[in-house]
């Protein structure tokens, strides 16, 4: 079977794969989070939540994509398993049934805080080893720190 070979040293590419491993994991939970509490919420403010909600997901799937697709062109098999992800996520577990849309906010802002500061990390850790990936994780904190920011301002 033919196996990608990456450039990079092996050091450098340990490094970069645990990066783009976390952070696909990372992501995948976000997604699910935010969609669990989207099929949730409820409150004066549901819609505007809901909907705010479905565009985390999408963030997180789309980055989720290529996060995936950068970890296979540098011969890293990515693995967004759900026993994988339940395992390894830095994101804290959501209570089961109806969420007040006040307490989603707060969640939301929770897990958006979590992933930002690991992707932090990432940033830094990739700085030398692939800027390549370097650069990716800056975008992907970029938007996840614009919706942070977004659901930070729904609760004041």
């Amino acid at each position: 079977m033919y196996v990608v070979k990456s450039p990079l040293p092996d050091d450098d590419l340990k490094t970069v794969a645990d990066a783009l491993q976390g952070t696909l994991v990372d992501l995948v939970d976000l997604s699910l989070v935010a969609k669990q509490i989207h099929w949730n919420v409820v409150g004066p403010r549901f819609r505007s939540i809901h909907l705010q909600l479905d565009e985390v997901v999408d963030t997180a799937r789309q980055h989720t994509d290529t996060v995936a697709e950068r970890a296979s062109t540098l011969g890293v098999s990515p693995d967004a398993r759900a026993a994988t992800v339940a395992a390894s996520s830095g994101i804290g577990d959501v209570p089961e049934g109806w969420v007040k849309d006040v307490d989603a906010v707060g969640m939301l802002v929770d897990a958006l805080g979590a992933v930002i500061t690991r992707m932090r990390e990432r940033v830094q850790a990739t700085d030398e080893p692939d800027p390549v990936t370097q650069d990716l994780f800056i975008q992907i904190t970029a938007d996840l720190e614009k919706h942070h920011w977004m659901f930070q301002a729904e609760n004041g």
